[in-house]
C-alpha cells in the first residue's frame, strides 16, 4: 500500500472487497438528503474522530457488514484528491466464503450482495466515481486472485 498518512485530514474512504471475480456491494438507502440515492456502493464512508484512514474503513465494514477484517487484509490503497474538500482514501482487499457467510447486514442500505466486478464496473445504478476507483485499482495491477495469501 502506499500513501497513508496518520493524522493527515481526510473526509473518508471506501474499500473495494473481492471473492473471485465477485465484489462485495450495497445499494444505498433510497432517501432524496442522500448523494446517490438507492445506487450501488462500496463498504465505507465518514471519519469520525482522529481515526486513521484503516480504522475508518474498517470501522465502517463492520458497521455495515457485520466483518471484521484484519488490518493486513487491506492489500492495496490510494489517495484521492478532491479540488474543493478533503481527501478520501480508496482500499482494495480481499473476502473469503467464511467471511461473507459471517456479514450481518447493518442498519445502513437496502441490500447487500456479491456482484461480478465486470458488473459494477458498467452497471448504470453504481456510484460512478466508485466504478473508476475500481477501475483505476485494477488498472494499477491489484489482482484480487494474487491478494489472497497471508490470512
Amino acid at each position: 500500500m502506499t500513501g497513508r498518512q496518520a493524522g493527515a485530514p481526510f473526509d473518508g474512504a471506501k474499500i473495494a472487497l473481492f471473492l473471485g471475480d465477485d465484489l462485495l456491494v450495497m445499494r444505498r438507502d433510497d432517501r432524496p438528503d442522500l448523494p446517490w440515492p438507492g445506487a450501488w456502493d462500496l463498504p465505507g464512508g465518514g471519519r469520525e474522530g482522529n481515526e486513521t484512514p484503516e480504522a475508518c474503513v474498517l470501522r465502517e465494514l463492520e458497521e455495515e457488514f457485520g466483518i471484521r477484517l484484519p488490518p493486513p487484509r487491506l492489500r492495496w490503497h490510494c489517495i484521492h484528491p478532491r479540488p474543493g474538500l478533503l481527501p478520501a482514501h480508496f482500499f482494495a482487499g480481499t473476502l473469503t466464503a467464511e467471511d461473507v457467510a459471517a456479514i450481518r447486514f447493518g442498519d445502513e442500505g437496502q441490500e447487500w450482495r456479491l456482484m461480478p466486478v465486470a458488473v459494477f464496473l458498467t452497471h448504470p445504478e453504481a456510484v460512478p466515481v466508485l466504478r473508476s476507483r475500481v477501475a483505476d485499482c485494477l488498472a494499477a495491477g491489484f489482482r484480487p486472485e494474487a491478494a489472497t495469501g497471508g490470512r
